[in-house]
Parts: structure tokens; sequence; C-alpha cells
């Protein structure tokens, strides 16, 4: 579906490049259907000499070549960036921003277009291994959902909700979440080294053992419950972890830094 469609990606950090990366590594468009822009010189032509793609500094010339436009800026860019392109976008064009806590309706409104899909990935989707989970305004056509499906898929497994409201929640489940699991990582290496290991056999030991209990959990179909409860064996090592894990309010603490990105994300929202 997305043969000869021109797509600019607008703001190519890290997330906006795994779309570029993405969408090429799986042949869903060749190189010269991509165009980024971005301030820094230094930025574009490193993404030329990666990937081939077109480079330019001028946003307005970047919105008016694509298609399908991709904006991946900071929240904090958007009032700067949005505005200049006011009317820009033709009416069979798609904007689809991967924007954290920013809402259709605001793009819609900044850009004088109605055509706007709003997502959130996460950072595994540079290694083409994300989650994104997406919405769509009402004058998004089922061709443009379409493109969009496809540009997302780009970055890993993909999720559509009919509903905005799940993506200031999903922004804090699945969009902050590896910060989570980064920070527990690091707490179980830290524990490692106290232990005695070395660090980089706790930071192997950690990575491998996070790593197939997500695969397994995934393809057991359990309930977590039920495969923690396997593994928790009466007055097992085990069962002396988890008691500390809950002594120490693990389920509460974890509870509440998911509240308080979420509340984040609505706060970022309203700002614009």
């Amino acid at each position: 579906m997305l043969r000869d469609l021109r797509i600019s990606v607008i703001g190519p950090g890290a997330m906006g490049e795994a779309v570029i990366g993405g969408l090429l590594r799986q042949e869903l468009v060749a190189a010269d259907q991509i165009m980024v822009s971005h301030p820094r010189e230094e930025r574009r032509r490193e993404l030329q000499a990666r990937y081939a793609v077109q480079a330019t500094a001028d946003n307005l010339a970047a919105a008016a070549w694509g298609r399908v436009v991709i904006f991946a800026v900071k929240p904090q860019q958007l009032k700067r960036v949005l505005p200049p392109l006011r009317g820009t976008l033709r009416d069979d064009d798609l904007a689809i921003s991967v924007v954290a806590g920013v809402t259709l309706s605001s793009f819609a409104q900044a850009l004088d277009h109605p055509a706007v899909v709003r997502s959130m990935p996460n950072t595994p989707a540079i290694m083409g291994d994300g989650m994104t989970v997406w919405t769509a305004a009402e004058q998004v056509s089922e061709t443009q959902r379409g493109w969009a499906r496809i540009a997302l898929g780009a970055l890993g497994k993909e999720l559509f909700v009919d509903t905005e409201n799940y993506l200031d929640m999903a922004t804090a489940i699945n969009g902050t979440g590896p910060a989570y699991f980064f920070l527990m990582m690091e707490a179980m290496v830290d524990a490692g080294v106290h232990l005695g290991l070395s660090r980089r056999i706790a930071e192997e030991l950690v990575q491998q053992t996070m790593l197939g209990s997500v695969r397994y959990a995934q393809q057991s179909g359990l309930h977590p419950a039920q495969l923690r409860n396997a593994v928790t064996s009466p007055g097992g090592t085990s069962a002396a972890a988890i008691s500390e894990l809950e002594r120490g309010g693990m389920r509460t603490v974890l509870s509440d830094a998911i509240w308080a990105a979420y509340r984040r994300s609505v706060e970022l929202g309203k700002s614009q």
C-alpha cells in the first residue's frame, strides 16, 4: 500500500529514524520515497549516508512533498514547528504524530488539517521490536488507516484503539514502560555485583533471564500470577525474595509510577 507513496519525517531523532529504518529494512518503500527534515546539517548528512534518503532543513518543503507526514519532534518543539505548516497538507495527505501527550485535536487545529493519526511507540522500536498503540481522527479514511498501520507496524507490533484516552494510558505502560524495566535491570545487576558476581556476568544473567521470562509468558498464555507461582516453591528462594518485594511495596510503587506517567501525559496534552 505504500508503493510510490512519498513519506516525510519531520524531526528524525531516535524514533523518527526507527520509522525510516523499519520501512527500509522491511522493503516497504524505497529510499527515494523518504524525505527527512532536520535543522542540523550534521544530522541530515548522517541520515543521508546511512539510508540514502532525501534531506532538507525546510520543514515546509518536507510537509509539502510528503503524502504521509510523520511528526517525531519533542512535545516542547511543537509550538515552533506546527504553526508555519498550517494549511500546507493537502486534503488526501495524512499526518502521523509520534509525539507524547499531544491530542488529535491539537494537531488538527495547528495544521488546519483533520486527517491525523496519533501514536505512542516505545524505544524498542529502534530494533524493530517495539509496541505502538495508535488511534485516528474520524476524518482519516480506511486507505489512510492502512498507510498508518503499515508505517507503524515497521516499528514492531501495532495496536489500534478507537478511544483517544487510551493513548495517555498507553504512554504510561508501553511508552514509558522500558524505563521501568531498565531500572529493574540496573537494580538486579547492582545486586549481583554486590553478591560478588562480575558486572559482565551479572548483566548477562539479568538480560537473558528477563528476555526468556517475557518469551515464556507470551508463549504460555498463562496469567502472570500462575507463572510466578510455578517458580515459587514453599519456603524456597523465590518465596523469600517475593516476601521482601511485597514488604517493600513493589506493587504500590509501580502502580504509583504508572499513574504519575499517565498524569504527566495528560498534562503535556493540555499544555499544547
